[in-house]
């Protein structure tokens, strides 16, 4: 067993004891003769006491010795011991996130019950939802993202710094072959574009990487910009100097925390060299200072870069809230499979606050006037390599309307099937400062909701059932409405 769990446990222990005897440190150090600072670096898990301070503090406190040195915690703390033991806070970098292990554990412990009853219900839930570590894990980079509005800079400063000593110009598209010749000359790496392809059953990756020989295995019917995001993550490894890090792509687990935290700094570093911000800003600017919208230049900008329009929009999400002060803003990943009703949200951010377009994980239907899914329904249809459409979307609930542009591709792992991706910008007073063609009347217009189960919209011919959990909500309005009536009138 670790010392420093050892050394929390008794650490939590001295500290219920001590406030079950309503004593504070300073009381406990007049009693024991022992300094207030030792006593409190002891309750914070960095000091193990010796035997006979042990002893001593087991006398004073009127405690067994055996009850202070045993590991066995009560029902109140057990959940925190549990928590300790399974060393999920060493696999999470707090301190990323601002946050001392021995603080956390010090909120815990103030209030024992309360807190583990709460630890409790989350475990619960995410049992009943099978939430796994994986979930977790992203869900906590999310946070992360989300709580510095999707912008690093010192990742944006990287690129540039990498650029300048390798002489790559990113004011033009940046080719695979140009990041490979990096790969191989400094370090080290073996491209192999064949031996992926032998084996059916790793049909969905992309790549993987074999860290004994570097040797990097791609598939062989990727195009460029995937080729070149592949090789600009290598990169980001190397150049960042990340240890845990992924091997393979798409990903297939995570054994730990670093290992995701890394693999979106990776990310973010390949998206940040693909597709440079100085760039993107100019191009968008331009295009916002239109009083028309212009489809076709939208399109065009996120072709003239090496990337895919997932890359386009993701990186979207970094530059608006940097350069244009637009915070308010999700993104949003649909997956969907020719003949099948349903569609799959599988990625999701959002700035500021959660949105009213969100994943919905009950099985309940989204609504089919979002743009999102419109395109999908729409390349289906035509068949078409991309189809990209914009909307703007009035929820009648929350009166937020969004400005959505929405670009829809075919999967090229999977036999028809495809993917959208989405970012939509919260209309206010800073998106109408920002973007001049924001109420041009060729921009269609719809009142929309979450999913239909919960849409209150009468005329919507899209709706795929009834709004059964509305109609639900609405009559226990109604009863208690009548309850409160009747208290009133036998009150």
């Amino acid at each position: 067993m670790e010392e420093e769990y050892i050394k929390l446990i008794f650490g939590l222990k001295l500290k219920q004891i001590r406030t079950d005897k309503n004593l504070s440190l300073f009381g406990l150090s007049k009693l024991s003769g022992l300094s207030k600072s030792y006593l409190n670096e002891i309750e914070k898990g960095k000091k193990y006491p010796k035997p006979d301070k042990i002893a001593l503090l087991a006398e004073k406190l009127d405690v067994p010795y055996d009850h202070f040195v045993s590991l066995k915690l009560d029902k109140n703390l057990a959940p925190i011991g549990e928590i300790l033991q399974s060393k999920i806070l060493k696999e999470i970098p707090l301190e990323v996130f601002g946050i001392e292990e021995s603080t956390l554990i010090d909120i815990v412990s103030n209030a024992p019950a309360k807190v583990n009853a709460f630890i409790s219900t989350i475990i619960e839930i995410a049992q009943h939802y099978s939430f796994s570590k994986e979930s977790f894990y992203l869900a906590s980079v999310r946070s992360f993202q989300q709580a510095n509005n999707n912008y690093f800079d010192d990742l944006e400063q990287s690129v540039v710094q990498f650029a300048k000593a390798y002489q790559i110009d990113l004011n033009k598209p940046i080719s695979s072959s140009e990041l490979e010749e990096v790969l191989i000359e400094e370090y080290g790496y073996t491209i192999n574009n064949k031996d992926l392809e032998k084996h059916k059953e790793l049909d969905t990756l992309r790549s993987i990487f074999i860290p004994k020989t570097k040797t990097l295995l791609l598939a062989n019917h990727i195009d460029d910009a995937q080729r070149s995001f592949i090789y600009a993550k290598e990169l980001a490894y190397n150049i960042l100097k990340y240890k845990a890090r992924l091997y393979t792509f798409s990903w297939i687990k995570f054994e730990n925390f670093d290992q995701v935290l890394n693999n979106f700094y990776a990310s973010y570093f390949a998206g940040a060299l693909l597709l440079p911000r100085t760039i993107m800003t100019k191009k968008l600017t331009k295009l916002f200072n239109k009083k028309a919208f212009d489809s076709d230049a939208f399109v065009t900008i996120a072709e003239s870069f090496n990337a895919s329009p997932e890359s386009f929009y993701q990186r979207l999400t970094n530059i608006l809230p940097k350069d244009f002060n637009l915070q308010n803003l999700f993104f949003l990943r649909f997956v969907h499979k020719k003949d099948d009703k349903k569609f799959y949200l599988n990625k999701e951010l959002h700035l500021t606050h959660q949105h009213s377009p969100h994943a919905n994980e009950t099985d309940e239907h989204y609504c089919r006037r979002w743009v999102s899914l419109k395109v999908l329904q729409d390349i289906v249809k035509t068949n078409d390599n991309h189809v990209f459409d914009i909307q703007i979307s009035h929820y009648p609930d929350s009166k937020h309307s969004y400005l959505i542009f929405s670009s829809a591709t075919r999967d090229p792992f999977k036999t028809d099937q495809y993917r959208s991706v989405s970012v939509g910008l919260l209309i206010n007073q800073q998106l109408k400062r920002k973007i001049t063609f924001w109420d041009d009347p060729s921009i269609k217009r719809f009142n929309v909701g979450v999913t239909c189960e919960r849409c209150a919209i009468s005329d919507c011919k899209e709706r795929m059932v009834p709004p059964v959990l509305l109609e639900k909500e609405q009559k226990n309005l109604q009863i208690e409405a009548v309850v409160e009536d009747l208290f009133k009138q036998f009150s």
